[in-house]
C-alpha cells in the first residue's frame, strides 16, 4: 500500500533512531519500521524496554499530520494510544490507557510509547512514534514492576505481525480523523479510555504520597488529580507517580 510504507528490520538499536534518520521513500500516510530485535529500545526518560528477539512488537511510525498546533500535539500521542488499546482489546478485556502513554491489563503493563515531534512555525511539522507491545514473551527479567504479554493473559501465541497490521490501519483512521480537526472527540474518547478514571487511588509527587482521583487529562497532556484534602493538582509528564 504507497499511503503506508513499512520497512522490516532484523536488528536495530531504536526504530525512532532509524526513521529520525532514514533518507529512503515514505509512504504518503506514515512510514513504519518494525524491528526483530531492539537493541536500545527507550521508553520515557531514562526507562528502557526489555523485549526478547522475535517475541514482540516493536515498531516505530513516522507521520506528517496536517495542521496540528504545536499545543495540541498530544492527540497524536492519544491516537496511537487509542489504537493500541482498540486492538488488544479484541483480544481480552481489562485494557486501559495508562496516562500518558502505557497500555494496561487490569494493574499491568503491556504497552508502552514514545513521541519526538518536531515543530515548525507553530505546527508539528512530523513525529515519530515508538511503540512497543508485549506480544508472545513468556518471561520477563528486567526490574520492571508490572509487565505483562498477551500470550501470559490468553494462554496462546499471536502473530506478532497480525497486531502490526491492525495498530497501523486503526492508527491511520484516527490519523485521519486528526487531520480533519477532529481533535476534541478523541481526546473524550481517550479520557474515557483511562487507567484508574474512577475513584481514589494512591499517587506520589514532589510532596510525598496521597489518596486521590483523576479530575481530567488537559489537552496538551497535563494530568489533574483531586486530592482527598479536595487541592487540585495539575501534572507534567514524570512529575506524579501512579502506586500500584
Amino acid at each position: 500500500m504507497d499511503d503506508i510504507k513499512v520497512i522490516d528490520l532484523d536488528e536495530t538499536d531504536s526504530t525512532n533512531r532509524f526513521l529520525r534518520e532514514y533518507r529512503g521513500d515514505e509512504g504518503r500516510r506514515m512510514t513504519v519500521a518494525v524491528a526483530e530485535y531492539q537493541t536500545s529500545g527507550r521508553g520515557q526518560g531514562t526507562n528502557s524496554w526489555e523485549s526478547e528477539r522475535g517475541k514482540n512488537l516493536t515498531f516505530s511510525v513516522k507521520i506528517c499530520p496536517k495542521g496540528v498546533p504545536a499545543n495540541r500535539q498530544f492527540v497524536l500521542l492519544e491516537a496511537m494510544a487509542l489504537a493500541v488499546r482498540d486492538v488488544l482489546s479484541a483480544y481480552t478485556d481489562g485494557i486501559t490507557i495508562k496516562w500518558p502513554n502505557d497500555i494496561y491489563w487490569h494493574d499491568r503493563k503491556i504497552s508502552g510509547t514514545l513521541s519526538e515531534c518536531t515543530i515548525n512555525k507553530g505546527v508539528v511539522r512530523d513525529c515519530i512514534i515508538g511503540t512497543g507491545i508485549n506480544v508472545n514473551q513468556m518471561k520477563f527479567v528486567s526490574d520492571a514492576p508490572n509487565p505483562v504479554s498477551l500470550r501470559q493473559i490468553t494462554g496462546r501465541e499471536t502473530s506478532v505481525k497480525e497486531v502490526l497490521g491492525k495498530v497501523t490501519m486503526r492508527f491511520a483512521e484516527l490519523l485521519g480523523r486528526i487531520d480533519a480537526g477532529d481533535y476534541d472527540t478523541i481526546h473524550d474518547e481517550y479520557k474515557t479510555a483511562l487507567y484508574r478514571r474512577n475513584g481514589s487511588f494512591r499517587y506520589r509527587d514532589a510532596e510525598g504520597e496521597f489518596c486521590g482521583e483523576i479530575e481530567t487529562v488537559e489537552p496538551d497532556g497535563h494530568l489533574v488529580l483531586r486530592k482527598e484534602s479536595g487541592e487540585v493538582r495539575r501534572y507534567a509528564f514524570k512529575e506524579v507517580e501512579f502506586l500500584l
